[in-house]
């Protein structure tokens, strides 16, 4: 199966932010499917290093460990 994840929340809204980013990085590839995550809107400040330490969401573990999870995994992460 192949998924394409949007995420358009960035870090005013860290919670909405993570779910796409941690739905891909442990749900699709812990079950072996093949995904891909786009960043539009204000989820494209989660490019930058500096933002992305900042996004921690209740209940989801940080966006910097979701993303380094998904470079780690090479899942195609497009802005």
């Amino acid at each position: 199966m192949r998924i394409l994840y949007l995420a358009t929340a960035g870090s005013s809204d860290p919670t909405r932010a993570s779910i796409p980013l941690h739905i891909a990085a442990n749900g699709s590839i812990e079950v072996g499917q093949e995904c891909t995550v786009v960043l539009a809107g204000d989820a494209t400040e989660l490019v930058s290093r500096e933002k992305a330490k900042g996004v921690e969401g209740v209940g989801v573990p940080p966006a910097r460990e979701l993303l380094q999870k998904l470079v780690d995994n090479h899942i195609p992460v497009y802005v």
